[in-house]
């Protein structure tokens, strides 16, 4: 599937019959498209074992207990944690980000740090915490590119600061945020920390325990799995402080009329009949990924980022915002073509050229409003391992043609 050190496109390419359709998908950071093997693996389930888990002893129930309990061992060596106990699978990124707001025991004064550069999952979730609790949030700007300073991290996670909240990527700008510097700095004065892995462990090799954030969520439906597939990673320190979002059935080991008992995690954090088919997916699409190797999905989306960036930057009439060095972005990349709507380019990129791509604020107002002054928003082409070099110049050429009127 993969070459000495890129990958093999092509071959990868025959696992989404979806691209038979000859629509250039350049849409992946809002959803990725999925691979037959992924496809597949859902179906076997309802085909085969279709049952509920960890309630029955049938054939049935037991088979599909074991691969549903087997996706989140597998999710957990995705990202290098230390075992399937630390990942909680829920429907996706907000619901964790949700989950950890939700589990914490606010005290009033208690601060929160987050930047300018966050979705809105995981900037209005504190906003709404701190108007319950008392809390006060704090948010980092960053330069127009999404780069930020460690200084002002420095200066921000003082006394009294109880969450970091981060993303691992803009979803806006591709810009890669320094998430194990801004732990370390958390972690000395005594404040957990969350990140927003939507965007960075569907494109970057994530190991956990290096990064040492105690909050890793992150969608399955980005990452080549069905939607309604996410997870929470919880550091071993916190499985037992924080308090699951829901409890019920199957998050229980004993109930009396006057008292319950929560079972081990990750079950505890999982209640009632969770989405065994799209859990059993995301572990497969984990799988295909590691099959693919993410360090050939990283250099792979460097390439198309530095080809996309360069072009459109070379082209009469267009903005591109975020970093310029590839080394330092995914492939996200949003820009403006002078005097247009977004939207209006983004409909003329499908129905003339057969491009998707998105237009609009991608959930990220305060960023795009206070930081880039685009009150439309811009469009966003995001690439990911199916795409080709190819597929850039198509979509340059349209831009061009676009630009020139």
């Amino acid at each position: 599937m993969v070459g000495s050190s890129l990958l093999d496109v092509e071959s990868i390419r025959r696992d989404f019959p979806i691209l038979a359709t000859g629509v250039t998908y350049l849409d992946s950071a809002a959803s990725s498209l999925t691979p037959e093997q992924v496809v597949l693996k859902e179906m076997e389930y309802y085909r085969n074992y279709r049952a509920n888990v960890e309630r029955g002893v049938h054939r049935f129930s037991r088979k599909a207990s074991e691969e549903y309990e087997g996706a989140h061992g597998i999710v957990a060596d995705f990202i290098g944690a230390p075992s399937a106990e630390n990942i909680a699978m829920l429907r996706n990124t907000t619901e964790g980000l949700n989950f950890v707001a939700n589990s914490l025991d606010w005290r009033r004064g208690d601060r929160i740090v987050t930047t300018v550069v966050e979705h809105h999952s995981n900037f209005i979730t504190w906003l709404r915490t701190a108007k319950r609790h008392g809390c006060h949030v704090e948010v980092v700007r960053s330069d127009p590119d999404g780069m930020f300073e460690l200084a002002d991290f420095e200066n921000a996670i003082a006394e009294g600061t109880k969450l970091v909240a981060v993303t691992q990527v803009s979803n806006v700008l591709g810009s890669i945020l320094p998430v194990k510097e801004i732990t370390g700095i958390a972690h000395e004065r005594g404040a957990l920390v969350v990140v927003d892995g939507a965007q960075g462990v569907p494109h970057l090799k994530t190991d956990i325990r290096d990064m040492g954030v105690d909050f890793l969520a992150f969608s399955g439906h980005k990452m080549l799995g069905p939607t309604g597939s996410g997870c929470l990673y919880i550091a071993s320190d916190e499985l037992f402080k924080v308090e699951p979002l829901c409890i019920g059935g199957g998050t229980i080991a004993d109930v009396s009329l006057d008292d319950y008992r929560l079972t081990e995690p990750p079950l505890r954090f999982e209640a009632g009949t969770p989405a065994i088919a799209q859990v059993i997916g995301l572990g497969e699409a984990c799988r295909y990924l590691e099959g693919v190797g993410m360090d050939n999905v990283e250099d792979w989306d460097r390439m198309l980022a530095k080809k996309l960036v360069d072009g459109l930057s070379e082209i009469d009439g267009v903005e591109v915002y975020g970093p310029k060095d590839p080394r330092l972005r995914v492939g996200i990349v949003a820009f403006n073509i002078r005097d247009m709507n977004p939207h209006d380019v983004a409909l003329t990129m499908d129905a003339e050229y057969d491009i998707a791509v998105r237009s609009g604020h991608h959930c990220a107002l305060p960023l795009i409003r206070e930081v880039l002054h685009l009150p439309e928003g811009n469009v966003r082409a995001s690439t990911y391992l199916y795409n080709t070099p190819g597929e850039i110049e198509k979509l340059l050429g349209a831009v061009e043609d676009i630009a020139k009127g």
